[in-house]
């Protein structure tokens, strides 16, 4: 596919991630629930997804989050470093999960369709 969409009410927040849209998903869908260290969103990411990110990819797509404004550092009285989610992440989020849910939602009917249900 070599053409986007323009108009649309995607939030160029999380697309223009790329390959780390994944990984941002995971990190802003945990943080929603309140904010976490690295290790307390691997181990969250972990229990509602099946995926384990590697702390390389963790570190570096909270770092582009911040670097977005998706996400914040909170003051820690340890070495930890927690992060809790902005209005702008919280808002790029329900965009972006809204438009993945038009997907899987038409990826499941053209299933049912072709396929038979499960």
């Amino acid at each position: 596919m070599t053409s986007r969409r323009t108009g649309n009410a995607q939030d160029p927040a999380l697309t223009s991630l790329g390959r780390y849209a994944g990984p941002a998903t995971l990190i802003l869908a945990s943080l929603a629930d309140g904010a976490k260290h690295g290790y307390a969103l691997t181990r969250d990411i972990e229990s509602f997804s099946g995926v384990r990110l590697p702390p390389g990819t963790l570190y570096e797509a909270l770092a582009r989050l911040q670097a977005q404004g998706l996400i914040e550092p909170v003051e820690s009285d340890d070495r930890r470093r927690p992060y809790r989610l902005t209005a702008v992440g919280a808002q790029a989020l329900r965009v972006h999960l809204d438009a993945q849910r038009k997907v899987a939602d038409l990826g499941l009917r053209r299933l049912a369709g072709n396929w038979g249900s499960p």
